[in-house]
């Protein structure tokens, strides 16, 4: 199956009371790790790549990856997503490099102005084949290029949805319920809890309409844990409770976004190796189990907080 946009997944989604995962991606083991679990499960999957990862990896290496894997895993649709794209040169360069879908983030602007930009983007991918994800609200924390202030991070105006929606044409909205990017969420002794009363509104604003999370790693404590004990230090990093991201994805979120889950399962498993092995020097040696923990992540995601296995 050729790499396709998310318009078709998303209202399967919508209708069927799960969501699409979204994983970030850096790297050959990543995509392979990811997509061999999408495929065993039979589950649609978003690929995404954010500005840094395209200038880490370069643009033309990660697109040619994505499209080996579609080509390994015909039985899926996989789509290819620019994460957080923060200018319309950056989003028409994914749009003209073969990306099935972006996201244009002018959230951090005033409201006029990101209803303006997204308008641009949305315009010239419309015209090119490609969807467009939005963003309307902030959300705190550290990702890549995003670095948001937790003083200035703002919850999603569900008064505001429909008008930004029909005024910017977007085919599917992020909103901010509470989550945030990065490995340290919360503060340890904290109860993170999402608002969903917030996107229960949302939703009956924008009915039938695709809703976004970002920032949604759960940042499995076993991982930190391993991380700490083979040389790390991270203290104090709590993400967001699964059961939590499951009540999401059977509404109308139809896309969540996992960003620090796969980064701690590799990070974890490579310390491990190498305390374990510590005369190994070839990356075939410990980038095999760091693999192998993508997969592993992935299908538990997939399968206990998306629900989506055997909908593709």
């Amino acid at each position: 199956m050729a790499i396709v946009t998310t318009k078709e997944m998303f209202a399967k989604a919508y209708a069927g009371g799960y969501a699409v995962g979204a994983f970030n991606v850096n790297n050959m083991e990543i995509i392979q790790g990811i997509t061999e679990a999408a495929g065993e499960l039979k589950a649609p999957v978003i690929l995404q790549v954010s500005k840094g990862a395209r200038a880490y990896a370069n643009h033309n290496y990660l697109v040619k990856l994505v499209q080996a894997a579609a080509e390994e895993n015909p039985e899926i649709p996989i789509a290819l997503h620019l994460d957080h794209g923060d200018s319309f040169e950056l989003c028409k360069s994914c749009i003209d490099g073969g990306f099935t879908s972006v996201m244009i983030d002018a959230s951090s602007k005033p409201y006029e102005e990101n209803i303006a930009l997204t308008r641009k983007v949305v315009e010239y991918a419309h015209d090119h084949g490609v969807v467009v994800e939005a963003e309307l609200g902030t959300l705190a924390g550290v990702e890549d290029e995003v670095s948001v202030d937790a003083d200035k991070a703002m919850y999603t105006h569900p008064e505001e949805v429909v008008d930004f929606a029909t005024r910017t044409g977007c085919d599917s909205l992020a909103i901010a319920i509470g989550t945030s990017h990065g490995a340290f969420k919360f503060k340890p002794g904290t109860k993170p809890q999402l608002r969903f009363d917030v996107l229960e509104e949302c939703s009956k604003q924008l009915p039938n309409f695709p809703i976004v999370l970002h920032g949604a790693s759960s940042v499995p404590q076993e991982f930190v844990a391993m991380i700490n004990e083979f040389g790390g230090n991270m203290p104090g990093a709590i993400g967001i409770p699964e059961e939590q991201l499951r009540q999401a994805a059977r509404s109308a979120v139809c896309k969540i976004n996992i960003d620090s889950d796969i980064r701690l399962a590799m990070t974890a498993s490579i310390r491990k190796y190498f305390m374990e092995h510590p005369d190994h020097f070839d990356p075939r040696q410990y980038l095999k189990p760091a693999r192998q923990a993508v997969k592993d992540m992935v299908h538990h995601k997939i399968v206990d907080v998306l629900g989506c296995d055997g909908k593709a």
